[in-house]
């Protein structure tokens, strides 16, 4: 039996994430995956958008299990785990054309958002496209029920933790030059938001 991390999350939003990165995405080259998590999204999406270079990303802690998923996929364009933790800015130095997050924010606390968007905001180059997968809210309310109990799940394991409301996530992308372009429905009462840079 593997002992490599598993999100079942992964298995049921995968797809349909990846109908949205296959328009967004489709004239890319570079993109930074930021909480790369257990890595099966690199290993899923890699495959199936073979012109990227997938470059996966996450705090040290998740490396081990990123190379193992990495390793039984032998996908060449996913990339090997880089250090990166929002609160260290040494991951701003690099330059891509898309960067990726999927169930990040809203397990980040404000300060972090603050600074995952600052980060975005010098990592992309000009005309770069950032698409961002999780639950949100709209004008300070619940797209459903089952947000509303994750968000208390989440705020009894982390009060700095929980759902963000979507106006206050884009204006932390508009101050870094971000354009909204679109904003998906997704299963699970989630959304997948995308942003190009200027």
């Amino acid at each position: 039996m593997s002992d490599k991390p598993f999100a079942e999350s992964c298995v049921q939003n995968r797809a349909p994430i990846l109908a949205v990165l296959r328009e967004w995405f489709a004239d890319r080259r570079r993109v930074l995956e930021v909480g790369s998590g257990t890595g099966q999204h690199a290993v899923y999406f890699a495959p199936e958008l073979p012109h990227l270079s997938w470059q996966t990303a996450d705090v040290v802690a998740h490396h081990a299990g990123i190379r193992q998923w990495l390793a039984d996929a032998a996908a060449p364009n996913a990339l090997p785990p880089i250090a990166l933790d929002v609160n260290d800015d040494s991951w701003h130095r690099a330059r891509y054309d898309a960067v990726f997050s999927a169930n990040t924010l809203h397990i980040m606390s404000w300060p972090e958002v603050e600074k995952f968007f600052v980060g975005v905001g010098a990592v992309l180059e000009p005309g770069g496209v950032l698409a961002v997968y999780g639950p949100f809210n709209y004008g300070g309310t619940y797209t459903s029920e089952s947000n509303a109990r994750f968000d208390a799940w989440l705020k009894a394991r982390d009060p700095a933790s929980g759902v963000r409301d979507f106006e206050a996530i884009d204006a932390l992308a508009r101050a870094q030059g971000l354009r909204l372009e679109r904003d998906v429905a997704m299963p699970a009462n989630n959304r997948t938001l995308v942003w190009r840079a200027k």
